[in-house]
């Protein structure tokens, strides 16, 4: 009787309807991987992340810390109805008088694509351990000329976790020099798709739309703060050639999808605004982007 019922439902879950959009979505960004679909199989279409990484060598995992609040079901469809959730799966620390390091590699469990997800957890370990090879030999170097105050702290952040979308943000900074970086993955866990921004948007008119409403919000921000907001972009007062102002968004830029359906377009620190200003975020108004989604099935 058990084993009949998971055929019953296995069989209720592949007759599920995928949406056209959503067949639409998953074609162009196995375009944009690389990768060449089969033939129209009504089935359900993975992207498979193309990542390749170097062995690497064995490391201890000094420990796992689950976040409740990180976890939730994938789908209201039984056979689905498994935990996704991003975990610490190693440090990598360096303490000594002049030198610390702390990088934080978070791994992703439960998705239904193994393919995706191994891939996924492949390149958060690669990035870590290449990060903290390359601050040892920063290390190692300052030591030979004299020694410095170096430091370094690479962590993430799971902005959204819901039915369906998982968007991570994943951070290094320099606490030596105030250098950061951001990187972003949103996943569809009920489709197992990797995101990108292109594959939201029909054609690269997102764009031009995206940008010159985030100009907008720039200025409207900094006419409401003067004294703690500042961009570099036309109509805001600044010393800087009009060529080094902020243009428009990269095709790929950072983004990620919020808990309420909103694309959120992120900025790092002096990517569009000096340094002691921080980082930059801005929810796009899901109106203005309405003729140029693929579809409404991740942005509401």
């Amino acid at each position: 009787m058990k084993n009949q019922k998971i055929e019953d439902l296995k069989t209720d879950f592949n007759n599920i309807p995928i949406p056209d959009e959503l067949d639409f979505i998953v074609h162009k960004a196995l375009q944009q991987g690389g990768v060449q679909p089969m033939k129209k199989k009504k089935n359900h279409t993975k992207l498979y992340s193309a990542l390749s990484v170097a062995a690497i060598a064995t490391i201890f995992v000094t420990g796992v810390n689950t976040n409740q609040s990180f976890a939730s079901t994938v789908s209201k469809v039984p056979v689905l109805n498994h935990l996704v959730k991003v975990v610490t799966f190693h440090e990598f620390t360096v303490n000594e008088d002049q030198s610390k390091a702390n990088i934080t590699v978070p791994k992703v469990t439960g998705l239904k694509d193994k393919k995706l997800e191994n891939s996924l957890n492949d390149k958060y370990l690669a990035q870590g351990k290449e990060l903290f090879e390359s601050f040892k030999k920063e290390v190692q170097y300052s030591k030979s000329v004299g020694g410095a105050h170096l430091g370094i702290k690479s962590g993430y952040e799971v902005k959204t976790d819901n039915d369906q979308i998982l968007s991570i943000k994943r951070y290094e900074v320099s606490t030596s020099n105030g250098f950061s970086a951001t990187q972003f993955d949103t996943i569809d866990k009920q489709n197992n798709i990797l995101i990108t921004l292109p594959s939201l948007f029909k054609n690269d008119d997102y764009i031009s739309i995206i940008s010159e409403n985030i100009k907008k919000q720039m200025i409207e921000r900094y006419k409401a703060d003067k004294e703690n907001t500042y961009y570099w972009v036309e109509g805001i007062p600044t010393d800087m050639n009009s060529d080094n102002l902020f243009q428009k968004i990269k095709k790929e830029q950072n983004f990620y999808i919020n808990d309420d359906g909103k694309l959120v377009i992120y900025f790092d620190k002096y990517e569009v605004s000096p340094g002691a200003y921080g980082e930059s975020d801005f929810i796009i108004p899901t109106n203005i982007l309405s003729n140029v989604l693929v579809s409404d099935t991740y942005i509401k």
